[in-house]
């Protein structure tokens, strides 16, 4: 692994904001009925992803501190997933849409949790 000087260089930080992105795009088609409900909850969990990777980052100093962060992006991403799933059952979201969105967020969930299982290779515990 290279030298990594911000959070915005990790990957997995610049994919889970582009699939963030993405759902708010989405979003905005969804009805009116649904601006507090499944639009607001999918789009603050899947921002939630890239902040808690950010202070995961933050928080490298202490291996368990930067795991917990990452802990959190991952129960976060997965929280994403969940919503789409709703979104797709109420017919909001085609099922060649669902994949795509539910494939990107799977991507994010691995490179979350090999960055756990790596957790010593980013910490400065010195």
């Amino acid at each position: 692994m290279g030298q990594i000087n911000s959070f915005r260089e990790l990957k997995v930080y610049q994919k889970s904001t582009q699939h963030a992105k993405s759902i708010y795009e989405w979003s905005l088609q969804l009805p009116k009925e649904e601006r507090y409900g499944l639009s607001s909850q999918v789009r603050r969990s899947s921002r939630a992803v890239g902040a808690l990777i950010a202070e995961a980052w933050a928080r490298r100093r202490y291996e368990g501190a930067f795991t917990e962060k990452l802990t959190q992006a991952l129960a976060e991403a997965k929280e994403t997933q969940s919503w789409l799933d709703h979104a797709r059952a109420c017919g909001y979201l085609e099922d060649e849409q669902f994949a795509e969105f539910d494939d990107a967020w799977d991507h994010v969930c691995a490179m979350v949790r090999r960055m756990i299982q790596r957790a010593d290779r980013f910490c400065d515990t010195a």
